[in-house]
């Protein structure tokens, strides 16, 4: 991941998107959110608190709202960030244009999100996801095994069973299974290095 001191500096290195992110960043600014770079990307925060977000993809930007599942959306603007996302929502922007256009509905919801962050609201919480029957059975059977992923973080320990689980096949989980286990034991998550 590039690093870039400030969000002039990653505007500078953008060659994909920066007369859209030119565009939404005063409406973060006037708003009252602080920016900073965080995961490399712009982030604006209030009281400390991460609002938003800009993330640039191959054919879009996003305004990723960090507690967007608390937004009321009413122009029905929002996208869930991903299938395993819980609280990510997210609006899109093709074009400085496009921002230009949207800018009420952008202010309206930035105003909403900070509304959200200075009242506290928590998020609810995520639906209950079963374990994956074949890291359940090797987790019952290995006792040092199952008091490491305990000790995982619930991130940590939901990114191996979505791993395990999202394979179609029982003999690929079970694979799977076995390829992950030395970093469990480890105390790494499955991407960590």
């Amino acid at each position: 991941m590039q690093e870039f001191s400030d969000v002039d500096a990653y505007l500078e290195a953008s060659d994909q998107w920066p007369d859209v992110i030119a565009a939404l960043r005063p409406l973060l600014l006037d708003a009252g959110l602080d920016e900073h770079i965080k995961w490399g990307k712009p982030c604006y925060a209030l009281g400390g608190r991460n609002v938003a977000l800009i993330q640039e993809f191959a054919d879009h930007l996003a305004l990723m709202f960090f507690k967007g599942i608390l937004l009321e959306d009413p122009a029905g603007v929002l996208e869930q960030h991903g299938p395993n996302s819980h609280a990510a929502r997210r609006m899109t922007f093709r074009s400085a244009d496009e921002v230009k256009r949207s800018a009420e509905v952008v202010t309206a919801y930035v105003s909403e999100a900070m509304a959200v962050e200075k009242a506290g609201t928590a998020l609810p919480p995520r639906a209950e996801e079963g374990l994956a029957e074949e890291l359940q059975e090797r987790l019952a059977r290995d006792p040092e095994l199952a008091a490491a992923f305990d000790d995982l973080t619930p991130g940590r320990q939901r990114e191996y069973n979505l791993h395990v689980s999202n394979a179609k096949q029982a003999s690929t989980r079970e694979r799977r299974v076995d390829g992950i286990i030395s970093r469990i034991l480890d105390g790494k998550g499955l991407r960590d290095r």
